[in-house]
């Protein structure tokens, strides 16, 4: 058994900390807000109480979780923390002074972890005595339920680090999946032309907003990306895609569309303010996807944005920023995607997508639809995407 240690007690800290205690870790709560890390202790009791109503846990095992985790005051109280994970606000300076304060008080061979999902691990890391003690951990919300566990390694790293890391995501029973700490990693990277290719298609007046999300599931998808949109926030996700432009020196291919700018700035958030891409007039009103007048779909839509995935997987691959197998899976397990994109490639067949990629070219040759080498390589010469 570890010790562990999370900061900060909202949604994805007291997530984390629930996973641990279940998995057999004696966890130490911390939260800057006075009585938010007790208050949290108390939430996550009452979540293992409903696991145990609907029977996905038995009462002992609850109780037992129940006992390994308390609440702390301080991060001094974290001196003999093996392993300490931060899930505060995401703001580098507030992140970089906590590790800070963390390497004055915890002992040498802590390992410190970040849950940043749009910093850089080597930035959080700098200025710190032992920068190779710091690596990502990033989880999925809600943690006790996604299984993937990102493990992004900054510049400084210790390779021992990122294998502890790896080693206590599996035994909590996650999948961790190492990637280099590049502007959003896997998921966050590779994700976003299922939003913004699905934005430009209707301000080109290509589809409506409703046939492009019911063309999205036709192909397996469990939600659209408007609708998927409309949960996580408009807000969050264009937060996220301008992070990475910002982040990739603004190249075209990540660039925010405007129509999600204009969203935005008319407060249309998605589900949590009534209004986003779709109307939310009543909270008790089905979701776009469960209407029974489901729109027309179109395959062409739907194949627009899957080339657009598979070629950024493929160009994430060919940074080496991550073994393709492990983009795969990060796609699988972190979005829900009903296949890894450069599995998907493959059976799609990779002549196939770079002629889609070449048509979008023609009509924008903005360097947005560049292929990725990777591409063309398994389109010219064979072989597969995954090797």
């Amino acid at each position: 058994m570890s010790v562990v240690a999370v900061i900060g007690a909202g949604a994805m800290g007291s997530g984390i900390a629930q996973v641990a205690a279940v998995a057999g870790e004696r966890v130490l709560l911390h939260d800057a807000q006075p009585g938010a890390a007790d208050k949290a202790v108390e939430q996550i009791g009452a979540r293992l109480d409903r696991l145990v109503e609907k029977q996905r846990m038995t009462a002992e095992a609850a109780a037992t979780a129940r006992v390994r985790l308390g609440a702390v005051a301080s991060p001094a109280e974290m001196a003999d923390a093996d392993l300490v994970v931060e899930a505060i606000v995401e703001s580098l300076p507030a992140k970089q002074a906590l590790l800070a304060d963390l390497e004055t008080c915890c002992r040498d061979d802590t390992v410190l972890a970040t849950n940043t999902s749009t910093l850089s691990v080597t930035d959080i890391a700098r200025g710190l005595r032992a920068p190779g003690r710091v690596c990502g951990m990033h989880f999925f919300n809600p943690a006790p339920l996604m299984r993937l566990v990102e493990v992004p390694v900054g510049e400084t790293t210790d390779p021992a680090v990122a294998a502890h890391v790896e080693a206590w995501a599996t035994a909590w029973g996650k999948t961790p999946v190492r990637c280099a700490s590049t502007p959003g990693f896997i998921v966050n990277r590779v994700a976003r032309p299922f939003y913004g290719e699905a934005q430009r298609i209707v301000e080109e007046g290509g589809a409506d907003v409703a046939t492009v999300d019911a063309s999205m599931r036709a192909v397996g998808f469990r939600m659209g990306p408007f609708e998927l949109a409309d949960l996580i926030g408009n807000d969050v996700n264009l937060a996220s895609a301008t992070s990475v432009w910002e982040q990739t020196g603004r190249d075209p291919r990540y660039e925010p569309t405007e129509s999600q700018r204009r969203l935005v700035a008319d407060g249309r958030l998605g589900r949590k303010s009534g209004h986003g891409w779709y109307d939310y007039p009543d909270s008790s009103a089905p979701a776009p996807s469960e209407n029974p007048h489901e729109p027309q779909t179109n395959r062409g839509v739907a194949d627009r944005i899957v080339a657009m995935l598979v070629n950024e997987a493929a160009a994430l691959a060919d940074r080496g920023e991550a073994a393709p197998r492990d983009i795969d899976t990060a796609m699988r397990l972190g979005t829900n995607y009903p296949f890894g994109p450069l599995e998907h490639g493959d059976a799609w067949g990779p002549a196939a997508v770079l002629d889609v990629l070449a048509r979008l070219h023609e009509r924008a040759p903005t360097g947005r639809y560049r292929p990725a080498d990777r591409l063309v390589r398994t389109a010219t010469e064979g072989g597969s995407l995954r090797d």
